[in-house]
């Protein structure tokens, strides 16, 4: 029993100790603890940043010892030990050997020969050497002491970290070079290279492909690596990081040379060299899960090595692309190719003769290749100049320290090969020319300069003329807001009027401070009228002529101008600008603006081509136009219209003058509402008013306004039953009725022939037999429920819109007792009978679901 106990504990223990072997990842290897393929075993750096281990590439069988960034989910590999000698099975090994070396075997057995070796030479190295995966990415191999005695970033492949050498260690001759994979299948040498030349007389970056550079990134100035990227050259990234993405340092000494950029724990980042040909600097966006590329070389086709050719000056900017520079002209032209030559044979002929020669300053640019150039230490841009003028094969200099307080110079002798244009980072270049290219120069210069200072004066006299034109305007705009407070004023002013009347009321209900109506000027309306030429005009009524006009941008108005001697059209024209300022609906006239000025009141409207609807209504040609759809929609149109006025819009208004000539058709034949001269405004819950003045039109007024002044909505709902009539009937209400005995008017005759059960009789005989018996009869039901004598038993708008829309059940119109109409013998006289007795008193109403 003890020894079966015993067993399970010891086994217990090795399932422990193989889960904690599983589970937990060193950062480190000795000569006993090495990495193997086959059992997938990595090193991971102390924080987890990067991790070491046995790759294979995509579509690739082969495997590889690399190190790749362990937080970023996409393995991106940044250091391959083995690029040119890939194992071919999963059985590699990574391990210290005895001879202090770290060696990659194709398996563990020790007789083999490595495919890779750290070749470590030295001698004095102690035991205890082991090999240290490091948050920076660097694999370092360390002695027993300590010391670092070999290390993964004195040997890169294909990409810079941050805290890497990118240059020559100038005691041992290690070249720090970074080359491209073959493929992205394959992580061997490839044929693009990223290196720091420091055979030059000053270091500088070049990228070469097939050993040809393609790109140069320029010698150092002492502030910058001309062509690098700065701060301001960084493309712009979709995410908040630090502004000096590539802060590198340069390093030129005794020792070694080199470039580097340091470590920031906020991003990861690399500068990487592509099998394209071409080196990217990239980040990576933590939210996008994505590198982002900020800075490329070459950046552009000006980028590119020697593009336009020696002597010649690339601007990327230009649609002429290549340029030859001052005192030279091109032989020959081709897109990718200039060569330029001395514009006269004998350039020098005068050289150190005292006979003009100079040099001609360019700006922003990045200075020719420094390999056939001289540096200068120690002396000033002056001094240099001295230099150059000795020796008559120096074509130009230009600054080799811009730091503050920096001295020395380069001074080039041959050709100016790969210069162009670097606003944001450039220096100025001096270039060599003769007397007469000088004396050019310093004309085109002079004439630049005049050119400028009429620049100038024409921008100042621009900025003179617009300030002048501002203040102008905006004189124009406060006279025109003094004009239009004015008139407000004149608007809403009722000293002219009877205080108790439509307007004062309606004055005191309208929101003033914010009463929206356009001013127009008056020579802008008489412009539109031809000077209210008899052609434009259009009729006449109260409140005075109207004419047809064309504003300048086309548009069709018309104008209602008040006469000067008619008070009652003062009445209506502050009324009307009050009450439908602001009005909006399709079936409602839209009121433009108004004109007020000298003695003139206009108010302006859109105008509508075809009229009002008496004009098709009752006459004999044109009625034949208005078939029965047409005309049940110019009733349901006259309805909502109507609706809206009395409960749809911010104010509740009576229209008070309802009748065919107030109704206006467009060119479609649709109904809007004109003339609110005579509307009255209800403020709150008030449903009725009564008025000293009875203004309207007979006909159309409600029995209780004619007698008594009172009105209220139901007063329109009467009006509108008369319209409804009349359009049905294509006859007059104010007209007698020649064919009923007695004669009377259109209400008492459809009554008449309701009760006869013959209503479908009054239909206009220009409609013919086409029309709907059902429709039509359900029509005249409404109309006769609208002007009924007593208001409460009259139906609101909004039921009338319902019975007009909808085939239901109607109540039973009351008999119209209140009958008006004109005298037979004497059309001037208006006889009102109120005796005609009720045939039937009993009235039945079916209920309707609502």
């Amino acid at each position: 029993m003890d020894s079966q106990l015993t067993c399970k504990f010891a086994l217990f223990c090795t399932y422990i100790c193989v889960f904690f072997c599983i589970c937990t990842s060193t950062d480190t290897i000795t000569s006993t603890l090495f990495i193997s393929d086959a059992k997938n075993d990595t090193l991971l750096s102390p924080n987890g940043v990067f991790k070491l281990g046995f790759f294979s590439p995509p579509l690739s069988i082969n495997r590889y010892l690399g190190i790749w960034f362990n937080k970023v989910h996409v393995q991106n590999v940044v250091w391959v030990a083995n690029r040119d000698s890939p194992l071919k099975s999963s059985d590699g090994v990574f391990k210290i050997t005895g001879e202090k070396n770290i060696v990659i075997l194709p398996g563990e057995n020790q007789t083999q020969q490595p495919v890779w070796s750290s070749n470590v030479t030295e001698v004095s190295v102690t035991s205890g050497v082991h090999a240290k995966l490091l948050d920076s990415g660097n694999l370092v191999l360390n002695s027993g002491s300590g010391r670092v005695i070999w290390q993964s970033f004195d040997h890169p492949t294909d990409t810079i970290l941050p805290g890497m050498k990118l240059g020559v260690d100038k005691r041992t001759g290690l070249k720090r070079v970074i080359t491209s994979w073959k493929s992205l299948n394959d992580p061997g040498t490839g044929d693009f290279t990223l290196a720091l030349d420091a055979s030059t007389v000053l270091p500088q970056m070049y990228g070469r492909l097939y050993s040809y550079p393609v790109w140069r990134g320029g010698p150092w100035n002492g502030q910058i690596m001309i062509g690098l990227p700065t701060a301001s050259r960084i493309k712009p990234v979709e995410f908040s990081v630090e502004a000096a993405l590539f802060n590198y340092t340069f390093v030129n000494n005794k020792d070694e040379v080199y470039i580097t950029f340091g470590p920031d724990p906020k991003v990861f980042r690399r500068l990487k060299v592509e099998e394209a040909g071409y080196a990217e600097q990239q980040l990576w966006n933590a939210d996008s899960k994505e590198w982002n590329i900020i800075w490329t070389a070459p950046q552009d086709r000006c980028d590119k090595y020697k593009r336009c050719g020696a002597y010649s000056l690339c601007n990327n900017t230009n649609s002429v692309q290549c340029m030859c520079l001052p005192g030279y002209e091109a032989e020959k032209y081709q897109e990718w190719d200039m060569n330029c030559v001395e514009k006269r044979k004998k350039l020098h002929s005068s050289c150190g003769k005292g006979q003009g020669e100079g040099f001609i300053k360019i700006k922003g640019l990045k200075v020719p290749d420094v390999n056939n150039a001289r540096f200068i230490k120690n002396i000033s841009l002056q001094e240099c100049e001295l230099e150059c003028f000795k020796n008559c094969n120096c074509t130009g200099y230009a600054s080799a320290d811009v730091s503050v307080g920096g001295r020395g110079c380069f001074a080039w002798y041959g050709e100016l090969i790969d210069v162009r244009t670097n606003a944001a980072d450039g220096q100025d270049l001096y270039i060599r020319v003769d007397a007469q290219e000088l004396e050019e120069n310093i004309r085109k210069r002079h004439g630049m300069q005049k050119k400028i200072k009429l620049i100038i004066i024409f921008l100042v006299l621009s900025v003179v003329a617009l300030l002048i034109i501002y203040w102008w305007r905006k004189r124009v705009s406060k006279k025109a807001q003094e004009r239009k407070k004015r008139y407000l004023e004149m608007i809403l002013e009722d000293s002219a009027i009877d205080p108790s009347n439509e307007v004062s009321q309606a004055s005191s209900l309208a929101d003033k401070n914010n009463l929206e109506l356009t001013f127009f000027q008056l020579d802008t309306i008489l412009k539109a009228t031809d000077n209210f030429s008899p052609a434009t005009k259009l009729g006449q009524g109260g409140f005075g002529p109207v004419y047809k006009g064309e504003l300048s941008n086309g548009q069709e108005i018309a104008v209602k101008r008040l006469s000067r001697n008619s008070h009652q059209g003062l009445s209506e024209f502050k009324n009307e600008a009050l009450l439908i300022a602001k009005l909006q609906h399709r079936n409602l006239v839209r009121l433009l603006g108004c004109c007020i000025e000298n003695e003139e009141k206009m108010l302006v409207y859109e105008f509508m081509p075809n009229l009002s609807l008496d004009c098709f209504l009752f006459d004999e040609t044109r009625k034949s136009l208005l078939n029965w759809k047409k005309r049940h929609d110019i009733i349901v149109g006259i309805a909502r219209g109507i609706l809206y006025l009395h409960q749809d819009s911010r104010l509740k208004i009576i229209h008070r003058d309802l009748k065919t000539s107030n109704i206006l058709l467009d060119k479609d034949l649709n109904p809007k509402i004109s003339d609110f001269g005579t509307a009255r405004l209800f403020g709150g819950n008030q449903s009725q008013a009564n008025t000293c003045t009875v203004v309207g039109t007979f006909g159309y007024m409600s029995p209780e306004y004619i007698l008594h002044g009172l009105f209220s909505d139901r007063s329109d709902v009467f009006s509108f039953g008369v319209l409804l009539l009349e359009i049905i009937s294509g006859k007059k209400n104010c007209g007698v009725v020649p064919d009923f005995d007695p004669p009377s008017n259109l209400i008492s005759y459809v009554w008449a022939r309701w009760t006869a059960g013959k209503a479908i009789d009054i239909v206009d005989t220009s409609i013919g037999d086409a029309c709907p018996a059902h429709e039509v009869l359900r029509c005249i039901q409404v109309g006769l429920l609208c002007v009924q004598d007593n208001s409460p038993d009259r139906p609101t708008m909004s039921a009338v819109v319902f019975m007009l829309s909808n085939d239901v059940n109607l109540p039973l119109p009351k008999q119209p007792v209140f009958a008006m109409y004109r005298s037979h013998n004497n059309p001037d006289t208006i006889i009102y009978d109120t005796n005609s007795s009720s045939i039937n008193e009993l009235t039945v109403t079916n209920p309707v679901g609502r």
